[in-house]
């Protein structure tokens, strides 16, 4: 049965994202596909793909994960929520760090290695980001460096 559900969704997804692509303005610079063939073809392809998972589903019926998975699939969409929502306000280093810090220790449960992960992911992303990629990178809340 829930292969015939998300089949049946990827097919009104592609077709809602085929139906937008048709309302893109074209420039008179356009190549000759156009800019809106390209989407077209993808929400064609992904109605076509959905269509063929719901008339032909993969088995009977999935095995679905037990509740602790659940939990932890939770806190994790948690946690990248609020890190997408404290950048603006912290910073880079601090979220990337507690973050990080979290989803490590989900994977591996021991605390001074998410800790030690958590930091050192966040200290060289920000070096990538800010120094081999020049983008401005707020390291630490506005008010904290002079």
């Amino acid at each position: 049965m829930s292969d015939r559900v998300l089949g049946l969704v990827a097919v009104f997804a592609g077709l809602a994202y085929a139906f937008a692509a048709t309302r893109i303005p074209t420039s008179f610079l356009s190549d000759p596909v156009g800019s809106k063939t390209f989407p077209m073809m993808l929400g064609g392809i992904a109605a076509l793909c959905g269509a063929l998972i719901a008339l032909k589903p993969d088995r009977p019926g999935p095995s679905w994960p037990g509740f602790r998975t659940w939990l932890a699939l939770g806190l994790a969409v948690a946690v990248l929520t609020g890190y997408a929502y404290s950048l603006k306000p912290l910073g880079f280093l601090i979220p990337t760090a507690v973050a990080a810090s979290i989803l490590s220790y989900q994977i591996r449960p021991r605390a001074t290695h998410a800790l030690a992960t958590g930091i050192g992911l966040s200290l060289g992303l920000y070096a990538v980001f800010r120094f081999l990629l020049g983008l401005s990178l707020a390291a630490v809340p506005k008010g904290w460096i002079a």
